[in-house]
This record gives structure tokens, C-alpha cells and sequence, in this order.
């Protein structure tokens, strides 16, 4: 039901999407929804929190975690969050981005809270590479929405027919990141061998 319920949603509209368009895409009676559902807002929620929570569950131990290395961390952020976008899910395309208003200041809020923790979790391991060398020190807020946003807007564009898998573009958007987060450290080092370069003539 939250499957139909997600595709009407982002085809149709939440606000021109009925109780009736669901149940009968569902094959059932209207009233039979409300054993489940109490009103089309709680399945708007549930389908948003399903999702965040599939991207969340796989990740949730890096708020922690020491043992891995960060730019493993990393892959794993971007493996975990690429699957649960390009999965049946990408039917909804981009319907977090516009029925986050449509929810109650309560349940807006708990959406928002899974979304700051991912944000949280992704900013940790950011700023472990740093602390480790891996990368040099960059702007550990904006490196993770670009991050966060290079694996969302997959869901514009993708297809399989395009010549990419899942786990070739994973690997791609993993390795571009990599190079990002790693790119002031690369024009320094270009600085010094100009300069070195310079010295020496």
C-alpha cells in the first residue's frame, strides 16, 4: 500500500491524490485503508520515514564507529544511501523535496530528525578523514550535501540502459568524492612543486 501510495503521490500530486485513488489502486475499499491508516497524512509520513529509515539502518553504527577507515566509512555511506534511492523507492523520485510540507509541525519533525542525523553521521566521517590525514581539512557541512545531493539527483537520470549499474556508478560517485574531498590538498601540492620548480631554475 505505501508503494501505490508513494507512486500516486509523486504522479498525481499528495494534494490531488484521494483515499479513494490509493484503495482503488490497491484493490480494496476505501475504508478498509483506515484499519491501517488513520488519514492520508500518516501514509505521506510513514511513506517518508520508511525511506529514511532504510538509508539510516545500514549507517547508524558510523556515528561510532573507529575501526574502519574513514574513506571506507565513506564508501559504505555512499553504497548503502545509492541502493535505497535507485531502488523501487525511485518510482517517488523527488517527493521528499516536496511533500515535507504537507506533514504536521510533529511529523515534519521526526522526518527531519532521521534527516539530521544522516547528516550527522555523514559529517562525522568527513571529519575523522581529516583528523586522519586522509583528506586535508575542508567544509565539513557543505562536503556532506554535495555528497548527499550527488547521490539523491540519481534518481533524475539513472537507468540501467544508460550503460551503468548501481554498483559501477556507487564505485564512480564513491572515487569522485574521494578525489573532492582530497582536491585542495592536490593544488597545494601543485603549489609547492611550482615553486620548487621555480626555486631550482
Amino acid at each position: 500500500m505505501l508503494n501505490i501510495a508513494r507512486k500516486l503521490f509523486w504522479e498525481k500530486g499528495y494534494l490531488s491524490t484521494s483515499m479513494g485513488d490509493i484503495s482503488k489502486a490497491y484493490g480494496c475499499r476505501p475504508a478498509n485503508i483506515y484499519n491501517f491508516f488513520s488519514d492520508k497524512e500518516e501514509i505521506l509520513f510513514e511513506v517518508l520515514k520508511e525511506e529514511m529509515d532504510q538509508i539510516i539502518h545500514p549507517i547508524r553504527h558510523l556515528e561510532e564507529e573507529n575501526e574502519l577507515p574513514p574513506p571506507e566509512q565513506l564508501r559504505l555511506i555512499i553504497e548503502s544511501h545509492l541502493k535505497v534511492t535507485l531502488s523501487y523507492r525511485r518510482s517517488a523520485k523527488l517527493l521528499f523535496d516536496v511533500a515535507l510540507d504537507n506533514l504536521s509541525l510533529d511529523k515534519r519533525k521526526k522526518i527531519i530528525d532521521l534527516r539530521d542525523t544522516y547528516d550527522r553521521i555523514i559529517r562525522k566521517v568527513i571529519r575523522r578523514g581529516i583528523e586522519s590525514g586522509d583528506w586535508p581539512e575542508i567544509d565539513v557541512k557543505l562536503a556532506g550535501f554535495m555528497i548527499a545531493s550527488m547521490i539523491t539527483r540519481t534518481r533524475i537520470w539513472f537507468h540501467p540502459q544508460k550503460g551503468v549499474s548501481v554498483n559501477g556508478l556507487s564505485d564512480f560517485i564513491f572515487k569522485f568524492a574521494l578525489n573532492g574531498l582530497k582536491g585542495e590538498e592536490r593544488k597545494s601540492f601543485r603549489r609547492r612543486s611550482h615553486a620548487n620548480s621555480a626555486f631550482c631554475s
